[in-house]
């Protein structure tokens, strides 16, 4: 078998330079594989980016649907929320002849599990009385006797979903004593005229 190989070769035609490698061929080559190269390294690259850009796309999408949800549910609990102040003032409002009784035990179950429920969907009331005046949190309706600048009375409860205010607490505003207070609009009478 050597011997018919040996003849099978010998029938080849052998081309001129067969068997060297020209430096021209090797430095070709080395281009085209440097070109390959870089060609694989900007597909890793445009892949690497692209895998970035989708699991950006995909947080953000994630984040879009929580807040989607979290403000559906503060159009839902604002709705709600005249009836959970009707509910506090029908409780504070109940006659003395039926506050023992087991039908305003009742009533006072509903609201509390119906707060409960609101609360546990991440509804907080805005503490105001004793706080200082924050228009980001109150309203101020009135000015009264009291400590300036300082929440004296609470007309509407305020709640806050989450850590977005959803309605604001309606309140009255000490503007200080009536001393202070006739004092601190002498000095702007002043101002003014001089």
């Amino acid at each position: 078998m050597d011997e018919e190989n040996n003849g099978f070769e010998e029938m080849l035609p052998v081309e001129e330079g067969e068997g060297e490698e020209p430096e021209a061929d090797v430095a070709s080559l080395q281009k085209a594989l440097a070109e390959e190269q870089a060609k694989a390294n900007g597909y890793l690259a445009n892949w690497q980016r692209s895998q970035a850009d989708f699991l950006n796309y995909k947080k953000r999408t994630e984040q879009e649907r929580y807040e989607t949800a979290k403000h559906a549910n503060g159009t839902l609990i604002l709705a709600l929320l005249p009836v959970l102040d009707d509910l506090e003032r029908a409780l504070e409002n109940v006659p003395e002849k039926l506050a023992k009784s087991n039908w305003v035990d009742g009533i006072e179950l509903i609201s509390r599990k119906f707060k409960s429920i609101l609360e546990g969907h991440g509804l907080s009331e805005i503490k105001a009385i004793g706080e200082p005046f924050d228009p980001n949190l109150h309203e101020a309706m009135l000015y009264s006797e009291g400590e300036e600048e300082m929440v004296v009375e609470e007309m509407q409860k305020g709640y806050r979903l989450h850590d977005q205010v959803l309605r604001p607490t309606k309140v009255s505003v000490g503007k200080g004593s009536e001393e202070n207070y006739e004092t601190s609009q002498e000095d702007i009478k002043e101002e003014n005229n001089g």
